[in-house]
């Protein structure tokens, strides 16, 4: 099974600069074993101590945010996409007078 998991610019210093990384795996959290694996100190950005995906951290299976899905259990499909999105924060917003 091949997966194509998208990296976002504050990771890829993790992945060689690598925007995309291929894995194979049956279910998210066994991606993210993967990509410790082959890029150690991955999954600890993505992943809190106790081992769920940080708060601020989305990864999307096909589109599909794996929190209304099968958290890490999700299987994954042979061709799918994982892409792993840092949430934003704005600053605040300044009142017109």
């Amino acid at each position: 099974m091949s997966t194509l998991v998208r990296i976002p610019q504050p990771l890829r210093k993790l992945t060689q600069n690598r925007a995309e990384v291929e894995i194979s795996a049956r279910t998210v959290g066994e991606a993210l074993n993967q990509l410790e694996q082959e890029y150690p100190g991955l999954r600890d950005r993505i992943c809190d101590e106790s081992g769920e995906v940080r708060q601020f951290i989305n990864v999307f299976l096909d589109g599909e945010d794996i929190r209304f899905l099968q958290g890490l259990g999700t299987p994954i499909a042979d061709g799918s996409e994982l892409s792993i999105i840092p949430a934003i924060a704005g600053g605040s917003q300044e009142r017109e007078r």
